[in-house]
């Protein structure tokens, strides 16, 4: 199995080619990107692609309905699926090896919530590039405990599995054996390796002794998605470290500075898996 760890540009300043040049200086085989991401707005697509090709670096964009990150709340499910079809549109001209969508709110009921996922199913299996969606907080896939019931209503339903959310809204780490990471796991296409714990949706340092139990409960979790991408000849996996500032990582006091170094977390956890972590044996 082909296993490629891609370079989260969230929180990246600079243009296109530094965001290459850190790729590759740092061992990552690949960009993952907002749609919307600076690095990349503006360009136009086949000079992105080049650029691309010619580093030997693959793409996975992220797209965002709602108007940021955290929905607006004045947003039912038709302003979304409008926002996601066009979003869609422009991320294919990209050609990316796969698009990955934070999409829904949190805020509306059951019904709904079937109605947009039926309708965004559909515009992603239009799209030509594979799409899979969140398990993002505020968004519709926030609740673990639902998870079996949209996939099960909702079999084209795919994933990007960031179970760090899943921590932080059900104040636990979610292990192999619980029902909504056993539910998903043939349906998870993508990961995102940040660390979650029962408070927050990242840890200090994944490496740090003090996070050593969070750290094992998601390889756990990681190594089930990736050995069912085998089982059904998924290739390539992919996987990306996605920690990250905005809150996420925790600040110290008054001065407002990471904790940590965003790089070289991410960094560490891309040679943490290169190393094999995440093999059946590991386990």
């Amino acid at each position: 199995m082909t296993l490629l760890i891609c370079h989260s540009l969230w929180g990246f300043q600079g243009d296109l080619a530094a965001a290459i040049q850190q790729a590759r200086r740092h061992g990552f085989d690949g960009l993952e990107a907002n749609l919307q991401h600076p690095v990349i707005a503006g360009l136009e697509p086949a000079a992105i692609e080049e650029a691309l090709h010619q580093a030997g670096l693959a793409l996975i964009m992220e797209l965002v309905t709602g108007g940021d990150y955290v929905p607006a709340l004045q947003l039912g499910p038709m302003e979304h699926l409008v926002e996601l079809e066009q979003l869609l549109e422009q991320a294919q001209a990209l050609h990316p090896l796969r698009i990955s969508v934070i999409a829904g709110s949190d805020s509306w009921p059951l019904e709904q919530q079937h109605v947009f996922l039926e309708r965004a199913v559909q515009l992603a299996a239009a799209s030509t590039a594979p799409v899979c969606f969140e398990t993002h907080r505020s968004r519709s896939l926030f609740n673990p405990w639902m998870i079996g019931t949209y996939l099960e209503a909702h079999p084209q339903l795919r994933l990007t599995a960031d179970l760090s959310h899943w921590c932080c809204v059900s104040e636990r780490l979610m292990e192999p054996d619980l029902a909504p990471v056993q539910a998903m796991a043939d349906r998870v296409d993508h990961i995102h390796a940040r660390v979650g714990h029962g408070q927050g949706p990242s840890v200090g340092h994944p490496f740090a002794p003090e996070w050593a139990e969070a750290l094992a409960a998601h390889q756990r979790c990681w190594q089930l998605f990736l050995q069912a991408q085998r089982q059904r000849g998924h290739s390539p996996s992919t996987i990306t470290p996605e920690f990250g500032p905005d809150g996420y990582i925790p600040l110290l006091p008054f001065t407002g500075m990471p904790v940590a170094d965003l790089l070289e977390i991410n960094s560490a956890m891309a040679r943490w898996i290169r190393g094999g972590a995440l093999e059946p044996a590991a386990a």
